[in-house]
């Protein structure tokens, strides 16, 4: 029988040192598991500012196919319908996830809405949201089905950090994993039912801000993560 040639050997050997090294870098410890358990009914108030519940409005409903992999993607969600003294109206929807691996990805608003007969009439731009901490980047969209058109506003965190890049989102989570961690995260998203897209957006921005001054200090960071200070 020939022998193996050396090069054949450390071949061999390379790869078996490279599996057993992408062993034992992969995530094990979820970082919602570390910390507080989130629950988004009481972090986020029913009434701040001048807004208050508006229960005969609900924001988008999944479809049963939607929802049941919307409930394997997050561990818990929130849509909730908010209006004001002027009878201007914000639909919220936060969807959260203790496991943002591959296999756990945030569900998007651009992927979201056409499964539920819409059309992205303005396709997802990369915008930015001040806070009283900072700014944060947002991502702003515009959908419409019928006669009804919605300005949206969303993004997205992977552990502290807000990220609506793909590629950004995606080496985020790889830092996390380097460090042996499976990083939470969520999906924010605010919605309003006019033409007028700048007023839309206005509004939401208003809206949003009014709320995180409604939140503690560790309830807004897990909303917003860790914007940055002066941008």
């Amino acid at each position: 029988m020939k022998l193996l040639s050396f090069k054949h050997l450390i071949v061999g050997f390379c790869m078996f040192a490279a599996a057993g090294l992408a062993l034992a870098l992969k995530p094990t410890q979820k970082i919602a598991d570390a910390g507080p358990r989130i629950d988004l009914e009481t972090l986020i108030p029913e009434t701040f500012g001048d807004w208050k519940i508006d229960a005969t409005i609900t924001p988008l409903i999944a479809n049963p196919e939607q929802e049941a992999m919307i409930n394997r993607i997050y561990s818990q969600t929130l849509t909730r319908t908010y209006v004001n003294a002027r009878g201007e109206r914000v639909m919220l929807s936060i969807a959260y996830g203790g496991d943002q691996s591959d296999n756990m990805a945030v569900h998007k608003p651009e992927v979201c809405y056409p499964a539920q007969g819409f059309q992205i009439l303005k396709n997802p731009a990369i915008g930015s949201f001040s806070t009283d901490e900072g700014s944060i980047p947002v991502k702003r969209l515009v959908a419409g089905q019928g006669r009804r058109i919605e300005p949206i506003t969303y993004w997205t965190t992977v552990g502290d950090t807000v990220e609506v890049s793909g590629l950004k989102w995606k080496l985020q989570q790889l830092k996390y994993g380097l460090t042996g961690k499976i990083p939470d995260g969520l999906l924010f998203r605010v919605s309003s039912i006019q033409a007028d897209e700048t007023a839309a957006y206005r509004i939401q921005d208003d809206f949003t801000r009014e709320m995180l001054r409604a939140m503690n200090p560790q309830g807004r960071e897990r909303i917003v993560g860790r914007p940055v200070a002066g941008n």
